[in-house]
């Protein structure tokens, strides 16, 4: 048994430490998005070299753990997945007994570094979702959409209750994507969707304080200008200002006055649109549309269901992250704490985005030969 796990292992190895095959338009769209986060985050930071610095090393380590995830065949993510999907969810677990955070408990101190479990939950999720319906008669069911579903609500209600509203939906979505492009029938789609609906109001009776003020700030801004409304007039002052071409690069008033809160984080797509104005932001706009489109093209061109599902999910659930933060800065969403991808600092999530994109190349690398 262990000279046979040893086989195993080595074989691994091998197609592991081999010239790696990836998509190389996908991966020009990363390096390109990532050199304008950096830029962009330069800026945000005044000229600091120490979250540059920072954040160039988590991308390092994303595009090698890409590179490196690039080799693992779609069939073995497959097969590790369950167990990826139970430590990620014990994870959360362990977030609510031991976590920390401003005001709540969303990170893990492990000494040398801290992360965010939630993050890695935004993978596994439509993983799992992927894995379930692999196996079974598409379009599905509703006992198969049951499954889905608790699966989904499991870890969705643990980091809800950290609380993280705004990644728990996220995190919902990413499997309500798998089961959408498994082909389920419209009617069902709408029932699901009235149901979600109809329990706004229980939700909203379930929120915390912070919560509820964040949408009701959301409709009036200037009733709290000061207080909740701060974020939301700061940011769209900043968009605006930015007008057609921009102010120009390190000429962000906004931060550098200190009135724009998060510009390292939350807000900085909000610096890159005073900085660049409206022909920099469509520009960006274009290239995410590309890398998810790519995705989408991937996803058309897996070998077996199990990839078709986790690659159109993970290009999917890019795009509501883009639109939710670009609808946050615009002062068209709440402000939740959802970061605009490859362009806010943050470890986590530069990471574990490279990491969904290591198996998009994996299944790119698999996918169906035409002759």
């Amino acid at each position: 048994m262990i000279e046979l796990l040893q086989v195993r292992m080595r074989r691994l190895l091998r197609r592991v430490l081999t010239r790696p095959r990836i998509d190389l338009p996908l991966a020009a769209g990363l390096l390109l998005l990532a050199a304008a986060g950096l830029a962009t985050l330069y800026s945000a930071a005044d000229g600091g070299f120490a979250l540059v610095g920072g954040q160039a090393v988590r991308f390092a380590l994303g595009f090698a753990l890409l590179l490196l995830i690039s080799r693992i065949p779609p069939a073995t993510l497959r097969n590790w997945t369950p167990w990826l999907y139970a430590g990620s969810t014990f994870l959360l677990v362990v977030v609510a007994v031991l976590g920390e955070g401003r005001g709540a408990d969303r990170w893990l101190n492990l000494g040398v570094m801290r992360f965010q479990p939630s993050e890695l939950v935004k993978l596994t999720m439509p993983m799992m979702a992927a894995w379930y319906l692999h196996p079974r008669q598409l379009p599905p069911g509703w006992k198969d959409i049951a499954v889905v579903g608790a699966l989904i609500a499991i870890p969705a209600g643990l980091i809800a209750k950290q609380p993280d509203l705004g990644t728990a939906l996220l995190v919902a979505a990413a499997g309500a994507f798998a089961l959408f492009l498994s082909g389920m029938a419209w009617w069902r789609i709408g029932l699901l969707l009235a149901g979600a609906g109809s329990m706004v109001p229980v939700a909203w009776h379930f929120m915390h304080q912070y919560q509820r003020e964040r949408v009701l700030t959301l409709l009036n801004p200037e009733s709290d200008p000061l207080g909740n409304g701060w974020h939301i007039i700061q940011s769209q002052i900043a968009v605006g200002s930015g007008g057609v071409f921009g102010k120009g690069w390190m000429h962000s008033s906004q931060s550098r006055l200190d009135f724009l809160p998060e510009h390292t984080t939350d807000f900085i797509f909000a610096v890159f649109s005073e900085e660049f104005g409206l022909v920099g932001v469509c520009l960006m706009m274009v290239l995410y549309l590309f890398i998810i489109g790519r995705c989408l093209w991937i996803a058309m061109e897996a070998r077996d269901t199990y990839s078709r599902l986790l690659a159109g999910a993970i290009g999917m659930s890019l795009f509501v992250y883009v639109f939710v933060n670009g609808g946050m800065v615009a002062g068209m969403l709440p402000v939740v704490g959802v970061p605009m991808p490859m362009v806010s600092y943050g470890g986590t999530s530069a990471v574990t985005l490279l990491v969904g994109f290591g198996m998009l190349m994996s299944i790119h690398a698999h996918r169906k030969r035409h002759d």
